[in-house]
This record gives C-alpha cells, sequence and structure tokens, in this order.
C-alpha cells in the first residue's frame, strides 16, 4: 500500500511538471488548451516539487511528512482552480493526498504523546550519577541469577537507570493473523515507568499503539490510522499485567536491575527461582529458569491479565539467540505466549535490534 501510494503521488507530481514545461515553451501537449504565463509555471514547478518530496518522505517513513504535503496539496489545488478546464481530474489525486496528509498528521500528534513522556523522563534522570555494579551488589542474588549477570556481562560496568530498545516483532490474536509490527520502547527503572509505542500494518491499515505505565497507572491504546480507536484498556488489572511485563523487561532487557530491593527471590531446583517484585502495593510473581551456560531461558508467571478474555492467565516467554550487544550477552529474540487450558497460544516473536543503558536523550 506504501508503494502504491507514492506511486500515485509521484505520478500526480510529475504531471504538475506540464505546466511548468509548457510555461517555458519546451513542449505543447494537446491537454493543455489555455496559456500558462511563466510566473505561473514556476509555481506548477514549486507544487510538483512539493509533491514530489512529500512521496519521498512518506515512503521513508518520516514523521513529518504530512508538512509538506499540506503546502503541496494547497498550491496545487490553487492552480487547479485557476486552470480548471484542463486540471480539474487532479482535484481527485489531491483528495487522496490530502486523506494521507490527514493520516500523517494524526500519527505525528499521537506518536507526540509518547515522546512528551519520553522527554519528560529523560530530563528527570540525566543528571542521575550512576554507580559501578560489582560482585558485592550480587551477594543477595540466588547463585542462578548472580550466574546469569556475570554471563551476560552487566558486573563492573554502570548500573542501569534507564533503556531504550528496539524490536522487529509479529503479533496475532485470535482473531486475526500475524501482523508485523516496529517497536521501540523506553524502560526507567527509578520509578519504574514503562513507555512502548508500536507501528504495525494490520489488515493493510497503519496502526499505532501506546502502553503506558507510569506512577500507579497503567493504560493501553491501539488506533487504526491513528484516528480510529480499536482498543482501549486501563484500570487495576491492566496496571498489575503491566508491571509483569515490566518486571520482564528486567529479566530479558536489563538485567543489571535484578539486585532491585523490590525484588525478593527463592530458589526452586538447580534450573530455576521464584521471584516476587513489588511497585505501588502490587507484588507479581514469576518463575525465571536457566541453561547450563547461565542463560535465562523462560519466564513463567501466574499474575498477568489477558485483555481480551479478561482474565488472569499463566503467561511465558522464552528467550534464545543470544548475542553481543553493545558489549553485553543478551537475548536476541523472545516470545510471548498465553498458556489457555486448551492449550499455548504463541501470540508475540520479537527480534531485538537494538538495547542501550542509561540514554539521555532521544532519537
Amino acid at each position: 500500500m506504501r508503494i502504491f501510494l507514492f506511486v500515485v503521488i509521484g505520478i500526480h507530481g510529475l504531471i504538475h511538471l506540464m505546466g511548468f514545461l509548457k510555461s517555458m515553451g519546451l513542449i505543447d501537449p494537446n491537454e493543455l488548451t489555455i496559456h500558462i504565463t511563466r510566473s505561473f509555471g514556476w509555481l506548477w514547478l514549486i507544487a510538483s516539487l512539493l509533491i514530489l518530496t512529500t512521496s519521498c518522505l512518506y515512503l521513508l517513513k518520516y514523521d513529518f511528512y504530512w508538512i509538506t504535503g499540506l503546502a503541496a496539496v494547497i498550491l496545487s489545488q490553487f492552480l487547479i482552480i485557476y486552470f480548471w478546464h484542463d486540471a480539474k481530474f487532479g482535484t481527485i489525486a489531491n483528495l487522496i493526498l490530502l486523506a494521507l496528509i490527514a493520516v500523517g498528521y494524526a500519527s505525528w500528534n499521537f506518536k507526540n504523546n509518547y515522546k512528551h513522556d519520553v522527554k519528560a523522563n529523560l530530563e528527570r534522570t540525566i543528571e542521575t550519577q550512576t554507580d559501578i555494579l560489582t560482585d558485592k551488589d550480587l551477594l543477595h542474588l540466588p547463585a542462578l541469577v548472580r550466574a546469569y549477570l556475570n554471563y551476560t556481562g552487566v558486573v563492573n560496568k554502570p548500573k542501569v537507570i534507564n533503556t531504550r530498545v528496539t524490536f522487529d516483532a509479529m503479533m496475532r490474536s485470535n482473531s486475526q493473523d500475524w501482523f508485523p509490527l516496529e517497536v521501540e520502547q523506553y524502560d526507567f527503572f527509578d520509578q519504574y515507568v514503562r513507555l512502548f509505542y508500536l507501528n504495525a500494518t494490520v489488515k493493510g491499515l497503519p496502526t499505532q499503539g501506546y502502553h503506558k505505565y507510569v506512577s500507579n497507572q497503567a493504560n493501553m491504546t491501539i488506533k487504526a490510522l491513528s484516528m480510529i480507536p480499536v482498543a482501549r484498556h486501563s484500570g487495576e488489572d491492566m496496571f498489575r499485567a503491566e508491571t509483569v511485563t515490566l518486571f520482564n523487561d528486567m529479566c530479558f532487557l536489563a538485567p543489571a536491575t535484578l539486585i532491585d530491593k523490590n525484588i525478593t527471590w527463592t530458589e526452586i531446583n538447580d534450573h530455576s527461582v521464584k521471584a516476587s517484585f513489588t511497585n505501588q502495593s502490587v507484588t507479581i510473581s514469576a518463575t525465571l529458569i536457566f541453561n547450563e551456560q547461565g542463560q535465562l531461558i523462560n519466564f513463567i508467571s501466574d499474575d498477568r491479565y489477558d485483555v481480551v478474555r479478561q482474565q488472569t492467565v499463566r503467561f511465558s516467554t522464552p528467550l534464545g539467540e543470544y548475542r553481543n550487544i553493545n558489549g553485553y550477552h543478551l537475548p536476541g529474540y523472545g516470545e510471548a505466549i498465553w498458556h489457555y487450558p486448551e492449550g499455548p497460544f504463541v501470540y508475540g516473536k520479537y527480534k531485538v535490534k537494538n538495547i542501550e543503558y542509561n540514554v539521555s536523550s532521544m532519537q
């Protein structure tokens, strides 16, 4: 769909060049019967360049393509009205461009809410001093967790205040087949903040989503075309579910944070431990499973709420494909699974693109 619209808008922009070329006496097409002065010819050229620039910015997924698009459609439609006899059918293309501009503006505005929250938390933590995480910080942890932290390479490196993670992912539901999405998220661990933003294509429509976990609240909003709400969830159950998700992030994406004083540990056997994590008087539990190499290979919790079925369901995230990411040995792949009575259902697959710690500015 993106390529198709790029082509349609691009052709629309190239057609505007005909007005410029005729005004300069370079062509004399039969379709253009009205005389075009050189002054108007330059306007046709400017409109063409604005439309072509918009099409390229749209193809390259720049959020602000709607700004040049708005200028383009205003100038283009002015010229079309002035030369209505020859150019009236260009209005159809401008209506398509105007619809694209509306979607672009809505997407930009929706994402700005996320950006505002990220920037506010970055400004709050930018002056925070980070100590070096040492073996002494690990003494209260079970042996399996100590081995995991040593394996990942977080020891003798700065403690983690925040993290920025990007994913390529696939998701589905019981009523929706797999669809691709791109994810960017920031986690802040001094006040337990999780800001998760996604771009997806669902049934051919661009779709955006924002999960916000801050203070004692959690909410999720999903919008098709950045304008049409298709899912909204909040409340106590959502906060408890997202507390599980935040702790999962700590285990999966930021293992240095597992020294947190709000985590209590219980050893189960040679390959697993139980962890309880508390935030805002809400306590959730999870079982962490490790292999012989010291890698965390699964995270299982019975405290996560399924907003679709509106009930608490066992949740797990098997992990694998460990690799070096910016000097740390971390999982590069994870799945999200609901364990329903009728059997496990994999609803998410995540491939980590990048993980950064203690970031001070938004990319």
